[in-house]
């Protein structure tokens, strides 16, 4: 079988990889995605064509991933509200002129998939993916099988409403988890004192009492919507990435904690909470595993 090439379209820059059939990582690459609004084909869409022509593997399968709500038969992006300009409807079979259909899924799904085939996952028939970024993303496996939901967007845990709150997310739910864990909500959570997560955490371990308690606070916010999460889907593991996991021991210890006082573990069972092992690839592993099922 030749190639398995995936393509992970980020806001900031497109990554690609390509694989062996038995999920070899062989090479990879890296370009600005430029997102800005256009007529025609995409910015981002043409950087993709010249990176593909660059690699000039014509028989090899060709996954893409992207933010957004794929649409049903797969070949685009439905749905993406205010950024990634001409993404929707954009059917990537056509636009890479491919005699095999190439696969186009959510990049948190396709993250998710990445984990399954050679990652924090395998092995697994029940998981749950979060990315903990600029917002809060998500994914769900459900006895091997990945839920895309009626229209495309299970799997969207960061919009789960865990607090009696106004503040909304960008999907108008009150109360989100991805209000209370994101990086773009840090600085209206702080009154300005801080602008990234980061900040927050470096602030937090040194001893500020305000920053610890409004990190611990929002680790709290992550572990009720983890035990919701479990009592509903029951999975073997749950994954945490994204840029926010990068705080190791700070996130990963409290979260812990708060799991052990609220996590329901029936006959001692206890669900693994364990960091993503694939860091910025798995959307492009998890696109290049999909183009492989096509």
């Amino acid at each position: 079988m030749k190639e398995l090439i995936g393509v992970d379209i980020g806001g900031t820059h497109i990554k690609m990889a390509a694989f062996s059939s038995d999920g070899e990582m062989l090479a990879t690459w890296h370009r600005e995605t430029g997102d800005k609004p256009t007529e025609g084909v995409p910015a981002f869409a043409e950087t993709v064509r010249q990176m593909l022509r660059e690699v000039a593997a014509p028989d090899g399968r060709i996954g893409i991933a992207a933010p957004g709500v794929a649409a049903k038969d797969g070949r685009a992006i439905a749905f993406q509200a205010g950024k990634m300009h001409g993404i929707e409807g954009l059917d990537w079979t056509e636009l890479l002129k491919r005699q095999h259909v190439v696969p186009v899924l959510n990049d948190a799904h396709a993250a998710l998939l990445g984990e399954l085939w050679r990652g924090a996952a395998v092995g697994a028939r029940d998981a749950i993916l979060l990315t903990l970024g600029t917002g809060v993303g998500g994914a769900i496996l459900s006895d091997g099988r990945l839920l895309t939901g009626a229209t495309g967007r299970a799997g969207h845990l960061g919009h789960v409403s865990i607090a009696d709150s106004d503040d909304r997310s960008i999907f108008n739910t009150p109360g989100s988890l991805e209000w209370t864990m994101g990086n773009y909500s840090v600085g209206q959570r702080s009154g300005g004192r801080f602008s990234t997560a980061r900040e927050l955490v470096e602030a937090h371990l040194s001893g500020d009492t305000a920053a610890s308690e409004l990190w611990l606070n929002s680790v709290r916010s992550l572990a009720r919507a983890i035990t919701s999460f479990i009592n509903i889907l029951d999975p073997e593991v749950v994954i945490i990435g994204g840029g926010i996991a990068k705080a190791g021991a700070a996130l990963f210890d409290p979260l812990a904690r708060y799991l052990d006082d609220m996590e329901w573990r029936p006959g001692g069972h206890g669900v693994r909470i364990v960091p993503a092992a694939l860091g910025e690839w798995a959307g492009a592993s998890g696109a290049a595993w999909s183009a492989q099922q096509s």
